[in-house]
């Protein structure tokens, strides 16, 4: 339905035309820009669902390791293993820019270089399960961490994904009729004006060929 406050002017029906291509190459941009996210939305789901697959089978052998482990050793002793670690990690978090959205990226750094340091204790005073156990969860860290990554990325997109298609709703159902409507009504009264002022003109044109005539029959009569 064209507004109320349109002002039926050629002028006005110009910009209001001007604006319409725009806008219609701005739902046509962002179209895109959602298809795009949504593709590259799907990628991170397929790989979210893979990543916590396998982190979830390790976790689920590491504990299985732990209470082999604990099976075999007092919790005294299992608490000693951990009492003073030799290895730390240090985390940094930074961004990587896709589809204008923001995506976490990790990385981390361990103190030392040496595998080994993943382990607190003597090897020859503790169980192999609690070993195992230790290298796997060390294993999972990267994937642990990429899950991290990937989750937070999965829900970043899924707002992007939104906040674009309720973009995309806004111009195809409210900006873009209303502007076409507008320019309909501007053409439909200029239209309107254009035969007033036509059927204007004829009858201006009527009454001085009626005039003239009268002034020639007058002439004609003196004559």
């Amino acid at each position: 339905m064209a507004a109320t406050n349109v002002t039926p002017t050629r002028m006005e029906l110009t910009r209001l035309k001007r604006k319409l291509a725009t806008t219609r190459r701005g739902h046509k941009l962002l179209k895109d820009k959602r298809d795009e996210l949504m593709r590259q939305f799907m990628d991170l789901v397929r790989e979210n669902m893979a990543l916590r697959k396998k982190v979830e089978a390790g976790l689920e052998a590491a504990n299985k390791n732990f209470v082999l482990a604990k099976s075999t050793m007092s919790d005294e002793a299992v608490n000693v293993a951990f009492m003073t670690p030799k290895q730390e990690v240090s985390l940094e978090a930074g961004t990587k820019n896709i589809m204008s959205v923001d995506i976490p990226v990790f990385e981390y750094k361990t103190r030392t270089s040496d595998a080994n340091d993943i382990y607190s204790y003597g090897l020859a005073f503790t169980s192999s399960d609690l070993d195992d156990a230790v290298k796997s969860l060390a294993d999972l860290l990267p994937d642990m961490l990429k899950l991290a990554e990937v989750e937070k990325a999965c829900q970043l997109m899924a707002a992007e994904i939104e906040k674009t298609r309720r973009r995309v709703n806004a111009l195809e159902h409210v900006l873009i009729p209303e502007t076409e409507a507008n320019i309909k009504y501007i053409s439909s009264k200029l239209d309107e004006n254009e035969r007033s002022t036509q059927i204007r003109l004829m009858k201006v044109k009527d009454m001085l060929l009626e005039e003239a005539h009268h002034y020639e029959e007058k002439a004609k009569s003196h004559g």
